[in-house]
C-alpha cells in the first residue's frame, strides 16, 4: 500500500523513553513524520532520527505556537497531529486509510476519541470516556490556535467529521510524573487566566468537588479502581490549586514566577517554607498520607517568535 498523502507532526521535549511507540504507529503508512523538538536534554532527537523522522529543533513557542510552527514544516496539506505520549491503534489506522481510499474527503477536519491508558496497563479502563479531539485536518483550511496555554484546532464553523476508533493516550509515566505535569500546567493556566476576580471566591469552594465529579463519574474513572480514584482526586486538587494561586496572586499582587512553576517537589510545595511564604507562592500542602510514567534529515534551527 502506498503511503497516504498525510504528514504527521509531533512536538516533543525529553520524550526519549516513549516517542518511538508514537512514531512506529504511523511511519509505515503515511508520507512523512516530523518531530519538532524543543531542546531536549535526553535522547529524544536521536530516537526520532533512528526511527526515520525529519527532526527540527525549535525553542518553545507555547503550546499553540509550537504546533503552528510544526504545521508549517509539513509538505502535505492533510496533517495528523500526535503528542509524544499517544499511539494510533490498528483500528484507527484502518479507519483513516479507508477514509482516504474513498476519494475526496467530505470534511476538512476529523476528530477521534482519546482514552487514557494508566501506567503499566496495555489498554484503557472499561467504558473510558476521556477526550475527543480534532487531530486529522487540512492545514490550509483550519489550524491550531496561537495560544500559550491551549492547543486546539480552530474549525470556525467548518464541517468536522468523527472517527470511531481510538487514539490511545499514555498520559503519565507515574503519579509523580502526573503531579509534575499538572503543577506546571496549572501555573501556566493561572498566569494567563482572564477570569474576573469576583468569580474566583465561589470557585474556590466549587472547583474541587465539581472536577472530582467530572473526572470520577462523567469521564468514568470510577471504573479504574483505586488508580482511577487517585487520578480523579489529583485532577480536582490541582484545578483547585490553580484557582487558589490565581486568587492569591491577584489579592497580594505578587509577581508570577519568571518561567513556569517555582522550583518545587511534584506536589507543588517547597519544603521548609512558612505559611506566609506558602501564601506568597500560592502553594498548598498535600492531603494527609499523600506522597510526593528509511533515511532521515536533521535540521537544527533557533527561530524566535
Amino acid at each position: 500500500m502506498p503511503p497516504l498523502p498525510v504528514s504527521c507532526f509531533i512536538i516533543a521535549k525529553n520524550e526519549a523513553d516513549r516517542i518511538a511507540w508514537t512514531i512506529r504507529s504511523v511511519k509505515t503508512w503515511i508520507d512523512e513524520v516530523i518531530v519538532v523538538d524543543s531542546e531536549s536534554s535526553d535522547d529524544t532527537v536521536a530516537v526520532a532520527v533512528r526511527e526515520g523522522c525529519r527532526v527540527i529543533t525549535q525553542p518553545w513557542l507555547g503550546f499553540g505556537g509550537q504546533k503552528r510552527f510544526a504545521e508549517d514544516q509539513c509538505r502535505n496539506d492533510w496533517v495528523l497531529n500526535l503528542d509524544a505520549d499517544e499511539v494510533v491503534t490498528p483500528e484507527l489506522k484502518q479507519e483513516i486509510v479507508a477514509l482516504f481510499e474513498k476519494g475526496p474527503l467530505a470534511s476538512v477536519a476529523y476528530g477521534m476519541p482519546r482514552p487514557m491508558v494508566y501506567p503499566s496497563a496495555t489498554k484503557p479502563r472499561p467504558w473510558a470516556r476521556d477526550h475527543w479531539y480534532v487531530r486529522l485536518y487540512n492545514r490550509r483550511i483550519v489550524r491550531f490556535r496561537d495560544s500559550e496555554v491551549h492547543d486546539t484546532v480552530v474549525t470556525d464553523g467548518h464541517q468536522v467529521g468523527s472517527l470511531r476508533a481510538p487514539l490511545y493516550h499514555y498520559s503519565m509515566r507515574s503519579f509523580d510524573d502526573m503531579k509534575q505535569k499538572l503543577n506546571e500546567r496549572m501555573w501556566l493556566q493561572a498566569k494567563y487566566s482572564t477570569l474576573p476576580t469576583r468569580q474566583l471566591f465561589p470557585r474556590l469552594i466549587t472547583e474541587f468537588p465539581m472536577h472530582f465529579f467530572k473526572y470520577y463519574v462523567v469521564r468514568r474513572h470510577v471504573t479504574g479502581g483505586v488508580v482511577g480514584l487517585r487520578y480523579a482526586f489529583l485532577q480536582a486538587w490541582y484545578r483547585f490549586l490553580k484557582i487558589y494561586r490565581l486568587l492569591l496572586r491577584r489579592t497580594l499582587q505578587a509577581p508570577w514566577p519568571p518561567e513556569g512553576p517555582p522550583a518545587a517537589n511534584t506536589d507543588g510545595v517547597r519544603r521548609g517554607e512558612s505559611p506566609k511564604d506558602l501564601a506568597k507562592t500560592g502553594a498548598m500542602p498535600p492531603t494527609a498520607g499523600e506522597s510526593t510514567p528509511s533515511g532521515c534529515v536533521v535540521q537544527a534551527r533557533a527561530i524566535g517568535k
